[in-house]
C-alpha cells in the first residue's frame, strides 16, 4: 500500500515515531489512524493520516473520533480513581456499602477492587436478555444486575467482564458521586472539559456521527498478512456461539464490533465499550494523571496506587490467557507490554487495536486510535511498534 500523507507534528527527536506510524499504513494494513504522546500538558507527538470512511473517501481529520471499545474501560477506571481520591469510594470496601441492594445471591462480600479487577464472576448476564432499548431503562438494568449470581466464589478467580463491568461501575458511581452523575457525565465534566479534548461515553448530543470514523474488519488475507497471533479458542467458540468468551461478549448482545458506529449503539452510555474519542484525548488524559499536572481530580496518592504494587499476571477464565488487572485498568504483562521497564504504567487496550496508557516514570500519556479492527487479543503490532518507538526516544 502506498503511504498516505501524514498530518500533524512531532517534537525534535521523535521522527522515528512518524516513520513507524507511516509503516502501519504501508506494511500493516492500516486504513485511518491517529497517534499522540503528551508529557503532562506538553505535546510530543500528534499525528493522523488515512481515511475515516472508504465509501465517501472522507479523510481522517485532526479531530476525527472512533469508537474506543475497551479502551473506554481505562477512562472509567480513572473516574473510579477520582471517586476514591475525593473520599466517597474505597477500593477495599464492599460494593454493598454504597449499593445495599447488590448484597444478594452471593455478592454480599464483593469489594470494589474485586468488581473492577474482574475477580467476582459477574461476566455474564443470565435470566434476561437486555436489548438496546432496555439499556436506556436504568431501573431495569440495575435490577437485572442485582439479580445476578457470581459464576464462582468472588476473589478466587479472574474472568474478563467485557460488557458487564461498565454497567456495574456506572450503577456504583451514580450512588457515590455527590451530584449523582453517571461515569459519562463525570468524564465530560471533569476530564474532557478541563483538557479541551474530544472524548465521551456514548456519542455526545452535540456531535455528528459522521465525525466518527467508520470501522472495518480485517479481511482473511489481511489477517494472514498483518496479524501475528490468533486467539483460536476464542474465535472458534465465538463462531460456534458457545464458551466463556462468547457468553461475556454477548452479555448484553451488542452485535458485531465493526457495526458499533451507529446511532443506536452510541445513544446509551456503556462505560465498558462505547467511548468515543481520539488518540489526543487518550494521551492528554493519561498524561495529566501520569505527570500529576493537577488538572484532573485524581490525587497523587491514588495515582501512586494505580502505578504501585499489583498482582502478577494470572489465568483469565474467560479469555483463556494470562492477564493483569489492577484497580480497573491493565498493567504491563508478557502478552501486553507497554510503558517504561519499571512496569508502573497503567492503561487499557481496546478491541481492534486502540490503546491508551499513562507512564509515571516519564510522565507521558500515549494514545492510538484506528479504524481497521484487528483480531490481535493483546499484542497488536501497530500499537507495539509505535509504543516501542516512543520509548526508544525517551530511553
Amino acid at each position: 500500500m502506498s503511504a498516505p500523507t501524514i498530518h500533524g507534528d512531532v517534537d525534535e527527536g521523535f521522527g522515528r515515531v512518524a516513520d513507524e506510524f507511516r509503516r502501519n499504513f504501508t506494511e500493516r494494513g492500516e486504513i485511518g489512524a491517529a497517534v499522540a504522546v503528551y508529557e503532562g500538558d506538553r505535546r510530543l507527538v500528534d499525528l493522523w493520516a488515512g481515511t475515516r470512511n472508504k465509501k465517501t473517501r472522507a479523510p481522517w481529520q485532526r479531530d476525527t473520533t472512533v469508537v474506543l471499545f475497551s479502551s473506554t474501560k481505562g477512562i472509567a477506571g480513572l473516574a473510579i480513581a477520582a471517586a476514591v481520591s475525593s473520599g466517597v469510594l474505597d477500593y477495599d470496601a464492599p460494593v454493598a456499602r454504597y449499593w445495599p441492594e447488590f448484597a444478594v445471591h452471593g455478592k454480599e462480600s464483593i469489594t470494589v477492587r474485586e468488581l473492577i479487577d474482574h475477580r467476582c464472576g459477574l461476566h455474564v448476564i443470565r435470566g434476561r436478555t437486555l436489548s438496546w432499548a432496555d439499556l436506556a431503562d436504568r431501573e431495569l438494568v440495575e435490577q437485572v444486575l442485582v439479580d445476578q449470581r457470581p459464576a464462582w466464589q468472588p476473589g478466587t478467580r479472574q474472568g474478563y467482564q467485557a460488557l458487564t463491568l461498565g454497567l456495574y461501575e456506572d450503577a456504583l458511581f451514580r450512588r457515590v458521586d455527590p451530584a449523582g452523575r453517571s461515569i459519562g457525565q463525570f468524564v465530560a465534566d471533569e476530564f474532557a472539559v478541563p483538557l479541551d479534548v474530544e472524548l465521551s461515553v456514548g456519542l455526545s448530543a452535540d456531535r455528528d456521527i459522521e465525525d466518527v470514523a467508520q470501522m472495518y474488519r480485517s479481511t482473511p488475507l489481511g489477517m494472514l498478512r498483518h496479524e501475528r497471533s490468533f486467539p483460536w479458542p476464542i474465535i472458534f467458540g465465538h463462531l460456534l456461539r458457545r464458551g466463556a468468551f462468547h457468553d461475556t461478549a454477548t452479555s448484553p448482545p451488542l452485535g458485531d464490533p465493526w457495526k458499533m458506529r451507529r446511532s443506536e449503539t452510541l445513544t446509551n452510555e456503556l462505560p465498558s465499550v462505547n467511548g468515543v474519542g481520539n488518540a489526543r484525548a487518550l494521551a492528554r488524559i493519561y498524561g495529566a494523571v501520569a505527570a500529576d499536572t493537577g488538572k484532573l481530580p485524581i490525587s497523587a496518592t491514588v495515582r501512586d496506587q494505580l502505578s504501585g504494587d499489583a498482582p502478577g499476571p494470572a489465568h483469565d477464565a474467560v479469555l483463556g490467557i494470562d492477564t493483569r488487572y489492577h484497580l480497573g485498568l491493565r498493567r504491563s504483562s508478557p502478552r501486553l507490554k507497554f510503558g517504561s521497564p519499571d512496569g508502573r504504567a497503567f492503561g487499557t487496550p481496546g478491541a481492534g487495536g486502540s490503546l491508551g496508557f499513562g507512564d509515571p516514570a516519564t510522565g507521558i500519556g500515549f494514545g492510538y486510535t484506528q479504524n481497521r479492527l484487528s483480531l490481535a487479543l493483546e499484542d497488536d503490532i501497530r500499537c507495539q511498534k509505535l509504543e516501542r518507538s516512543v520509548f526508544s526516544v525517551l530511553g
